[in-house]
């Protein structure tokens, strides 16, 4: 929601408000009034959540127990909070490329040199035209932007990698990876290499072939509310990010909080509590909560941040085997693999019982 209009984002005081404990709170008061309003105090209620909305929906049962009888958190990156953890994301989506191809991962691998050697201004003008760029290329720091563009492009494809054409983030085909793979699924060097990269991201930026030209920063996923979670990831969602160079198709790039602090505090004016996750919801689920199913996709590059491994009987993690982002709780699709369909029959067994054990509870207190 936009509380303040379409000023919401421009002045920061008013973003006190943006957080997760705020719509956690939020929610608790809003279903305690429906449910008084319509006279179904006691009616059970389960929290459904993906990726963020996940991570809201496990916190809302451990914050709230009294609110919500149980969660179904799919792609809940809950354990993505400490630099143990900063290189698993991009290492997963470069498995994903690896997978479909070892050339395809290689190729890309190989990309970033080539783009990074392109500095003189004939240079970066051919660069500008390979990659079909809507704005002038003039100096390295919009090389880096070319670069940025593409690892963005490259990790949405990764997380969205559905067995069916899907729209989550932008247009693409069934198996999107694969389809990019097509395009560099043989070793290549110099232009070919960057066409091929090039035809290869396409594939999630203008799947449609309606894009006349690329801007850079322009990544598809603004219908996500971009500019809310750069604030909370500035704020209280630090997540660290990293790639080596050598487990995944990326650079060498190491986690930095220094940098992401300045930066933060020069775009929003607000310094990193990077520690407050876990000081605000706790850190051992075991102890912490209950009657949670928390679910990760195989092709998924958040899972590497994600509750893998159950906790209890009532604290349970599903695999997703060939799922992608939040595969679980999308609509049932002909295409959907078997292990998805198991899943979702695992989730709706462990819904069930939780409404069960709600209306017991309340039989018992009469």
């Amino acid at each position: 929601s936009l509380p303040f209009g379409k000023d919401t984002y421009k002045v920061h005081s008013q973003l006190a408000w943006l957080s997760s404990e705020q719509a956690l709170a939020d929610y608790a008061v809003f279903i305690r009034h429906l449910k008084a309003k319509t006279g179904c105090e006691h009616s059970p209620v389960i929290a459904f959540g993906g990726s963020y909305g996940g991570m809201l929906a496990s916190w809302f049962r451990i914050k709230y127990p009294n609110v919500v009888d149980g969660a179904i958190a799919g792609s809940a990156p809950i354990l993505q909070f400490t630099a143990e953890k900063a290189e698993r994301f991009n290492a997963i989506a470069s498995d994903d490329f690896w997978k479909s191809s070892r050339a395809c991962g290689d190729n890309i691998r190989a990309s970033w040199g080539e783009i990074r050697a392109r500095t003189s201004k004939t240079a970066l003008s051919k660069l500008r035209s390979l990659f079909g760029i809507c704005e002038e290329l003039t100096e390295a720091a919009d090389v880096e932007a070319v670069v940025n563009w593409l690892y963005n492009g490259l990790t949405y494809l990764a997380m969205v990698d559905y067995p069916y054409e899907a729209n989550f983030l932008e247009p693409m085909p069934a198996w999107p990876v694969d389809k990019a793979c097509s395009f560099i699924n043989e070793p290549l060097a110099g232009d070919a290499l960057l066409a091929g990269v090039k035809e290869a991201v396409s594939v999630y930026f203008n799947s449609t072939g309606t894009v006349q030209c690329f801007k850079l920063g322009v990544d598809g996923s603004s219908s996500l509310g971009d500019d809310g979670w750069d604030y909370q990831a500035c704020t209280e969602m630090v997540m660290p990010m990293a790639s080596n160079g050598v487990d995944d198709i990326f650079w060498e790039n190491p986690w930095n909080y220094t940098a992401y602090a300045e930066e933060c505090e020069k775009t929003w004016g607000v310094t990193p509590r990077p520690n407050w996750v876990y000081e605000n919801y706790g850190d051992d689920f075991t102890l912490e909560g209950s009657n949670i199913v928390f679910s990760n996709g195989e092709l998924d590059p958040w899972r590497g941040g994600g509750v893998t491994k159950s906790l209890s009987e009532s604290m349970v993690a599903l695999y997703v085997e060939k799922g992608a982002h939040h595969l679980d709780l999308r609509a049932s699709n002909p295409k959907d693999p078997t292990s998805v369909k198991i899943v979702r029959a695992i989730e709706k067994e462990n819904i069930v019982r939780w409404i069960e054990e709600a209306y017991a509870r309340h039989r018992q207190e009469q």
